[in-house]
């Protein structure tokens, strides 16, 4: 059985639940995940989009595309970014800053780094990928 991974938003209002079976982690620099995280790059751990289990806080969501398609979702009160859906795979992307307890992934790669922001210098030795890796 896997162990269980907690997250939650700044404020407390969304709490939610995820196995430690994510089979993907990566750092993407596209100004979509840049604009939504108000960061460099947004660090997410890829899963099966059903293993994410909403704990608290359905009527503090915030969701920003239109389900059943891709979206995004937030909390609607401290406008977190807490996971996305992408709806040509299934696959739930949880944004890796809102997990409360340490998954057994890191990240593997940089993707999107073709549209990076040109202030930021990727430092580490992972590989990156100018957009989707191939």
């Amino acid at each position: 059985m896997s162990t269980i991974i907690s997250g939650t938003c700044l404020c407390g209002a969304v709490r939610y639940e995820v196995p430690d079976e994510f089979h993907a982690a990566f750092n993407c620099h596209c100004s979509r995940c840049r604009r939504a995280t108000g960061s460099a790059f947004k660090p997410m751990a890829a899963i099966v989009f059903d293993k994410i289990r909403l704990v608290q806080g359905q009527d503090a969501l915030l969701v920003y595309g239109e389900p059943p398609g891709s979206h995004d979702v937030h909390c609607r009160h401290c406008g977190s970014f807490l996971y996305s859906y992408i709806a040509e795979n299934g696959n739930g992307h949880v944004a890796m800053g809102t997990m409360v307890d340490t998954p057994s992934i890191r990240p593997q790669f940089h993707m999107f780094v073709g549209s990076k922001a040109p202030w930021f210098e990727i430092t580490d030795g992972l590989p990156q990928f100018e957009g989707l890796p191939g």
